[in-house]
């Protein structure tokens, strides 16, 4: 992308963050839930920083036995322990997970499983923006691996753990780019290359989407329930793998940007909400209200598509690990 290309996206960003500000006066805000989680145990992936830090801090506070599912132990220490200084909940606790690597997702998996009775909520929040085209060593593209197929294979694996405590909630963090995104599964494995970096995670976005439509029609009836959702226009740490000029710009225009915490309501929305139990198969804008995804997002054929493309690309076709 040239700099003048640069300038003009950051411009049209910066006037969609200042209208998505203007409209979220008066939206819902997670102390309108009075939802207290003790008994329940929930799962926020990237709770380290950003969004999902604010959402594990939300649910802690509920009461909630609260797993942070993060990469990094370090960043991920030093988010527990904040955490548990602001909520006093001596529930809240580290799991090592990098949702790039199926091996690590099957670990975590297990390991969790071993560990604990019940799981009510999880929140597919990690993921990343801006990084190079890069094959992972098990074959499958960086960034659509860690944005779409590592939450794909975690959320499968503990659905037997979530169904058992149902009612439960399953929660997609997306994005409103996911408009301009489309669903190629050649671009899983670098088969084929999306245009940009800025294609691909738009892709991701998409994905995360059909994803949850297919898996809210196949939950149909067990009490477990799957939406997706927009956050905003978030600054947040996920622009820290663009180039310098992108970086600067977003700095600049950044102040315009919802906060980290302002960003957590949508999700918090339909991770805990009354006004969300029972509704599946949704896509919820950065405003807490059901909004209307793309065309291609409400693609069943696609949907199915993409979902039996990624049970062969994690080992689920053949039943493993389930």
């Amino acid at each position: 992308m040239e700099p003048s290309g640069h300038l003009g996206w950051a411009a049209c960003v910066l006037v969609l963050a200042l209208l998505l500000r203007m409209r979220r006066k008066g939206s819902w805000h997670p102390r309108m839930s009075p939802t207290d989680l003790t008994g329940k145990t929930a799962i926020v992936t990237g709770a380290n920083s950003g969004i999902g830090k604010y959402v594990a801090l939300d649910l802690a506070r509920r009461n909630a036995r609260t797993i942070l599912a993060c990469r990094s132990r370090e960043r991920g220490q030093v988010a527990l322990e904040e955490i548990q200084r602001a909520t006093g909940n001596p529930q809240v606790l580290l799991r090592i997970v990098d949702v790039s690597s199926m091996a690590s997702v099957r670990r975590f998996a297990q390991q969790i499983q071993q560990e604990e009775k019940r799981l009510d909520i999880l929140v597919n929040n990690a993921g990343v923006a801006g990084l190079p085209f890069s094959i992972t060593s098990e074959g499958l593209e960086q960034m659509f691996a860690t944005n779409y197929l590592g939450p794909f294979l975690l959320t499968n694996l503990l659905l037997g753990t979530m169904k058992a405590s149902a009612p439960a909630r399953i929660v997609n963090v997306s994005s409103f780019r996911h408009y301009r995104g489309t669903a190629n599964v050649k671009h899983l494995t670098g088969q084929e290359k999306t245009k940009s970096f800025d294609h691909t995670y738009k892709n991701t976005k998409l994905m995360n989407i059909l994803f949850t439509q297919e898996l809210a029609r196949r939950l149909q009836g067990t009490g477990v329930t799957a939406n997706s959702l927009n956050p905003g226009i978030v600054k947040t740490e996920i622009m820290r793998h663009f180039n310098w000029l992108v970086r600067l710009l977003f700095s600049i225009v950044g102040v315009f940007f919802m906060s980290a915490e302002e960003g957590a309501a949508s999700t918090i929305y339909c991770a805990v909400s009354e006004e969300a139990a029972g509704i599946t198969g949704k896509y919820f804008d950065s405003d807490c209200r059901l909004a209307l995804p793309s065309a291609a997002a409400r693609d069943p054929g696609l949907a199915h598509k993409l979902w039996e493309e990624s049970e062969r690309l994690t080992g689920l076709a053949e039943g493993k690990g389930l």
